[in-house]
């Protein structure tokens, strides 16, 4: 079999990023699809053959390492879930999103991939081709519901109370002029400009429950992006972050700190003030504390999230010496230093 070579027939570099490659595919899907460039067909498909595969991350990487030989062995999984292409020749969803009814009686389909981001406001992902098997039928009229990730950073003191958070969040949807179609009538829609697509903006008000940690996700049900068809939203999840704290350490539900004490409270014992996420608390440290020695404050740590109550707060004792001393000061430290002297003698 002849090798095709898909990034000369897309017209990019080997090496082209995701956005330079769909860029390629729209403008030649645009030009030789069969509805308005009559006799285009083989053409057409042969651009949707050499799309479907650099588009792929796991299909490129084969076919990068492998050539004509990529096809070989079991095909790509994402999440758990297989993704396997159809008859290479039908067509994607995407084109009734350009050519709206032109491409009537073939079967359409959809793939959604949403990318995380950083900060609060984040685009969630663009469309991209899948090649379903033709079915005869009309294009649909619906998708099902889609789900979206946003990256959302918050401080340690939000995930120790929790916190409600007003965020921004742009997602990319189908026009709501013309439905996702691309056409109004047999003209380009005015407001997508024939791509179907626009970035919808919200503003959500969203609860982040007390005790969440670094890497879970809390989910906002229904705040996905709109499906096709008028179809409602999937959900929303976000991918938590808690910032490093500079006074506090977190470990899962536990908390350390590091508390300065003077030399003379350490060695002859001091009520001392320590802080913690629920204020200043009192502490007795016992005469002849050493520096490095820690003490448990029971249920001052994190709380947990199935209500079953909350961590401990760790105190790490630092000694300090005092700097800047008075002669009096100097006299009775020397006068310690020979007394200890005297005793290790």
């Amino acid at each position: 079999m002849e090798f095709k070579d898909y990034y000369k027939i897309l017209g990019v570099e080997r090496g082209a990023d995701d956005k330079a490659i769909k860029t390629a595919y729209r403008k030649l899907a645009r030009r030789y699809h069969p509805d308005v460039n009559k006799g285009n067909a083989d053409r057409f498909k042969e651009i949707n053959v050499s799309y479907e595969v650099p588009s792929a991350p796991e299909k490129r990487q084969r076919y990068d390492t492998l050539g004509s030989d990529w096809k070989q062995g079991p095909p790509p999984s994402r999440g758990g879930v297989t993704v396997e292409s159809g008859d290479l020749g039908d067509f994607s969803e995407f084109f009734r999103s350009i050519f709206g009814d032109l491409g009537a009686g073939r079967g359409w389909g959809r793939v959604r991939d949403f990318r995380r981001g950083g900060g609060v406001t984040v685009d969630m992902g663009t469309p991209v081709g899948d090649f379903g098997a033709e079915t005869g039928a009309g294009p649909r009229e619906s998708t099902p519901p889609q789900d979206a990730e946003l990256a959302l950073e918050i401080t340690l003191e939000d995930a120790f109370v929790g916190a409600r958070k007003t965020i921004s969040v742009s997602l990319e949807e189908p026009c709501s002029t013309c439905g996702g179609s691309g056409s109004q009538g047999r003209q380009p829609c005015p407001k997508c400009r024939g791509t179907g697509w626009q970035q919808g903006q919200r503003r959500l008000d969203v609860k982040i429950p007390a005790g969440v940690a670094t890497g879970q996700r809390v989910r906002i049900a229904g705040e996905g992006p709109r499906g096709m068809g008028g179809t409602a939203g999937g959900d929303l999840y976000l991918n938590i972050t808690v910032a490093p704290h500079a006074r506090f350490e977190r470990k899962q539900a536990d908390l350390y700190v590091d508390l300065p004490v003077a030399a003379p409270d350490a060695a002859l014992g001091a009520e001392v003030s320590v802080p913690t996420l629920k204020g200043q608390v009192s502490m007795k440290i016992p005469a002849e504390t050493s520096s490095g020695r820690t003490f448990r404050l029971p249920g001052y740590g994190m709380p947990k999230l199935r209500g079953t109550g909350s961590g401990d707060q760790y105190v790490r004792v630092q000694v300090t010496i005092p700097s800047g001393l008075a002669a009096r000061e100097k006299e009775l430290y020397g006068e310690l230093q020979r007394l200890r002297g005297d005793q290790a003698r």
